[in-house]
């Protein structure tokens, strides 16, 4: 499966005559009160001033930080020339989870890059600015992100996207920091449980998103994930779900970056 998907990263860059255009820009926050930095990735035929084009918002994971998917997948600049679509990358803080944390009010990650990120990228870029042109993922913490945020602003996003998720952080009540943005488990339970993606769930129908979840078998959020899939399935809710050979590495997700951006292209067609 690796062999064949070179194959195909081989392609893109044969079809792809010139190169994407990577900016890095600062957005400023009015919830935070600050600018973090954001790669946007614009396709070659950008320079048309006429066309419009349908945007992917790509979250990192913990302890990363805006450049991680192009400094450690410059590959996929090509998918944004072969798929025409523009790829944002911002900032999610060193340990954010996404989250506008109910324990400390200056975090407010879920209303920066739920809402104020899409409305700068819309403002200032030729987007599709629908539900239907605007899709979301990431890796981890990101992928928890994605999820997250796809789920609880769906007048937003119309797809979304998790690779190796945290989509339950419940069973890891000691790791990341999450205590300083959802206070202690034994003393705020409440907070961990309305703040995870398991618990989300009961704001879908069926098909309100398009939804791909992947993680690799030997990943440590594997369990969480095959949880999180059968209560999908439990309530009927639409998704793609794959396990394949792999760990909670950047090996793993520069092949599953590829196998989301080709979902999200169908998606926008």
């Amino acid at each position: 499966m690796k062999y064949m998907l070179g194959s195909v990263l081989l392609l893109l860059g044969f079809f792809s005559a010139n190169a994407a255009k990577v900016d890095t820009v600062a957005i400023y926050s009015k919830a935070m009160h600050k600018s973090l930095k954001c790669v946007v990735i614009t396709p070659d035929s950008y320079q048309d001033k006429q066309q419009r084009y349908p945007v992917v918002y790509i979250l990192h994971g913990h302890s990363g930080n805006y450049s991680n998917y192009i400094t450690k997948i410059p590959a996929i600049a090509a998918v944004a020339d072969a798929y025409q679509m523009i790829l944002v990358c911002p900032d999610g803080g060193y340990n954010s989870w996404y989250l506008d944390s109910p324990v400390d009010s200056a975090i407010r990650f879920e209303t920066y890059v739920g809402k104020e990120i899409p409305s700068f990228i819309d403002a200032n870029y030729r987007t599709k600015a629908s539900r239907e042109s605007r899709a979301i993922t990431g890796l981890s913490m990101g992928g928890h992100g994605a999820l997250y945020l796809a789920i609880r602003h769906q007048e937003t996003f119309g797809a979304a996207g998790s690779m190796s998720g945290g989509v339950d952080v419940r069973p890891f009540p000691n790791n990341w920091e999450l205590s300083q943005k959802l206070g202690s488990y034994k003393a705020h339970a409440a907070n961990w449980d309305q703040h995870v993606v398991v618990n989300q769930l009961s704001r879908l129908k069926s098909d309100s998103l398009s939804i791909i979840i992947d993680c690799g078998v030997k990943d440590f959020f594997i369990d969480v994930n095959r949880q999180l899939h059968q209560r999908m399935l439990e309530q009927g809710i639409a998704h793609d779900y794959i396990e394949r050979a792999g760990a909670h590495t950047w090996e793993y997700w520069s092949n599953s970056i590829m196998y989301q951006l080709f979902y999200f292209h169908r998606f926008f067609k």
